[in-house]
C-alpha cells in the first residue's frame, strides 16, 4: 500500500484500530454512513489538498455497541475552516 510508510497510516496504527472497534466499539460515522468513502478531517497543508479533497478522516468518534442503537446523527464537518482538521459530531438520542 502506498502509505504504508506514513504515520497515521502504519500497519500498526491501523492493526491497532482494528483491533480497538474488535473490543466491542463501533466508528459512529461509518456506522452511518457506511459508504461515503470521500469524507475526510484531515488535509495537508501542502499542495491544496483541502481544495483538491485529498485528505484523510483520521479523526473518529468511537461508542461501545451498548451505545450503537442510540446514534442519531455523526457528522464530519468539512467547512468548518481554521486548522488542518475539522471538527467531527455525535449526537446521541435519549434513553
Amino acid at each position: 500500500m502506498a502509505l504504508n510508510d506514513t504515520s497515521g497510516f502504519l500497519p500498526e496504527e491501523r492493526q491497532w484500530f482494528g483491533e480497538f472497534l474488535d473490543q466491542g466499539f463501533v466508528e459512529t460515522f461509518r456506522y452511518l454512513h457506511p459508504n461515503d468513502k470521500e469524507v475526510f478531517s484531515w488535509w495537508s497543508y501542502r499542495d491544496r489538498a483541502r481544495a483538491t479533497n485529498r485528505g484523510w478522516r483520521i479523526d473518529h468518534i468511537c461508542v461501545s455497541e451498548d451505545l450503537k442503537g442510540r446514534v442519531k446523527r455523526a457528522e464530519v464537518m468539512g467547512q468548518v475552516m481554521g486548522s488542518d482538521h475539522c471538527p467531527v459530531l455525535l449526537e446521541l438520542a435519549e434513553k
